[in-house]
């Protein structure tokens, strides 16, 4: 907005508009299929080669990682829900229907329904893109409620108050809110509910107790059958499809496109980053079916220029009303200007800018001071120095490619050894290809999950990619970091050296520990010591 003030959100029941009208007649319909082929994927993105900093975020704020509570009857508490959690069917274990989690919404009052919210799904760049709403919509003074999925460190994460995840008494009390109704439920159904439909349930009942102003919802996985997808959400947000979870949602970026695009509903606006051809058809055909308004990253919105800074990047970003110039954002890669340029055009569709002719913008001062603010745990972290750790939770092909791209551009290491402990249901071939270029050396690993690929395994794909000569087995993971550490201080030239953990959330997760746990610093300075 032009004037430093806090917009009005839409009610419940009301979508907002942006972009381009919903109701197409057949040929508007082929026609906007074809301008997908028109646009420019990058939207005049400049390749700047400064480094210089240009401008300058406040002082940081929490990373949004909880240790273990300290108080050590509330941490009993929290390990009882998360055994009694961990029985359930995991995340991985799907069953193709909403009936279930929509009985539980029934017997708690449906409590998703208490406020508007803004849906959130692809590939990659949910939880990311997820904060940066949250850190948007918090400047402008309202409460939200982030679920997000899957945690980092603590099960705790995945509910967020105010930017702040639950406190492990309130994530502990609002399991217990939910459990009787859960057994309810339970007794009913063929199958137990699932461990995300209970955690869905929990999120959505503390936003509503909260209560929040506006909930910002990440898919599970998929949308048409995510236990998430109860949500009559006004915004739906569409982050780039790429191919992963094959088995389950499809083989194609179409075939995932259909069941991704399950979360947009009647009269919504759905905000819709660079998609593959095929994918943004099938994902348009929808809007149409609808009558959803479509905002397509490219075209109605996207990022006009971009430059390196110290500890981020600077950026230009053009919104459905407007352009918002000197941004800085304090994460690294050009996936990131693109994530922060949708959650951008995702609240101001909120907000209902871009539904009328009349141009209007955000406060810029409020938009620059909450991207300056935004962190995301595990995604190109620098944890320590000397040598410089880098945690990345890339755990599919497209994933990799992005944080490959991103260490090449931020960071001029002389040698970076990878340290790779990915899911044994996952394209690792493709991940470790994307990787191959920019690794000097790699340590292949495992993490505790019992769904962690078999390290011999995972060598024998590594060696095919690296060569022999290039590959290092450490079945531990603590063993794995000793090793890469060890490696990229080799040959006197550890300061220009890198280590970067990756290929899955629960490996950089259990690293982060590892490297971050209390009064644990080992061989280097923590970040913040530089």
């Amino acid at each position: 907005m032009t004037e430093h003030s806090r917009p009005e959100p839409p009610d419940s029941g009301d979508s907002g508009e942006a972009g381009t009208p919903g109701d197409f007649d057949a040929a508007a319909f082929e026609e906007l299929i074809g301008a997908e082929t028109q646009r420019d994927p990058d939207l005049a993105v400049i390749e700047a080669g400064s480094r210089t900093l240009r401008t300058q975020a406040g002082p940081p704020a929490g990373d949004g990682v909880p240790d273990r509570p300290a108080d050590p009857e509330v941490d009993r508490a929290l390990r009882e829900v998360e055994t009694e959690l961990s029985k359930r069917w995991g995340e991985t274990k799907l069953d193709p229907s909403v009936t279930r989690i929509k009985a539980l919404m029934d017997v708690l009052g449906e409590p998703q329904r208490a406020y508007p919210a803004i849906h959130i799904t692809g590939t990659n760049g949910k939880t990311s893109t997820a904060r940066m709403i949250e850190a948007l919509l918090g400047g402008f003074e309202l409460r939200t409620g982030r679920y997000s999925s899957p945690h980092v460190q603590s099960i705790t994460e995945r509910i967020s108050l105010d930017g702040a995840p639950l406190p492990a008494e309130r994530f502990v009390a609002a399991y217990e809110d939910v459990k009787p109704y859960v057994e309810l439920v339970d007794a009913r159904e063929e199958y137990r509910l699932s461990f995300f439909e209970v955690l869905t349930a929990m999120a959505y009942s503390a936003f509503a107790d909260a209560p929040v102003d506006v909930a910002v919802v990440e898919v599970g996985m998929g949308g048409t059958w995510d236990a998430t997808n109860v949500l009559d959400a006004g915004v739906a947000v569409i982050t780039p499809i790429s191919l992963d979870h094959t088995d389950r949602l499809g083989g194609t970026p179409a075939e995932i496109a259909a069941e991704k695009s399950g979360i947009v509903k009647q009269d919504a606006t759905v905000v819709l980053a660079q998609q593959p051809i095929e994918a943004a058809s099938v994902i348009l055909r929808r809007a149409v079916e609808v009558d959803a308004t479509v905002a397509r990253e490219g075209m109605e919105f996207g990022v006009v220029s971009r430059e390196i800074a110290v500890g981020g990047q600077l950026l230009t970003l053009r919104g459905l009303g407007g352009e918002y110039p000197d941004i800085f954002l304090p994460l690294h890669g050009e996936h990131m200007a693109h994530n922060a340029v949708v959650a951008l055009a995702a609240v101001e569709a909120f907000f209902g800018i871009g539904a009328t002719q009349a141009s209007r913008t955000l406060d810029i001062e409020v938009v620059r001071a909450a991207f300056a603010a935004v962190t995301s745990p595990g995604r190109l972290e620098v944890i320590r120095s000397s040598p410089t750790v880098l945690l990345d939770a890339a755990h599919n092909p497209g994933g990799a490619q992005a944080a490959a791209a991103a260490v090449s551009e931020a960071f001029g290491f002389s040698r970076l050894i990878g340290v790779v402990g990915p899911s044994a249901d996952k394209d690792v071939t493709g991940v470790l290809e994307a990787f191959e270029p920019i690794f000097t050396e790699i340590v292949v690993t495992r993490n505790s999950s019992h769904r962690a690929m078999d390290v011999d395994q995972l060598a024998a794909v590594a060696v095919e990619v690296f060569g022999e000569d290039r590959v290092q087995v450490e079945p531990r993971l603590d063993d794995a970091l000793e090793a890469a550490i060890s490696l990229a201080e080799a040959e006197d030239e550890y300061a220009g050296a890198g280590v970067l953990i990756t290929g899955s959330v629960i490996t950089v997760g259990e690293a982060r520990m590892l490297l971050r746990g209390p009064g644990r610093r080992g061989g280097g300075r923590e970040a913040g010591d530089r």
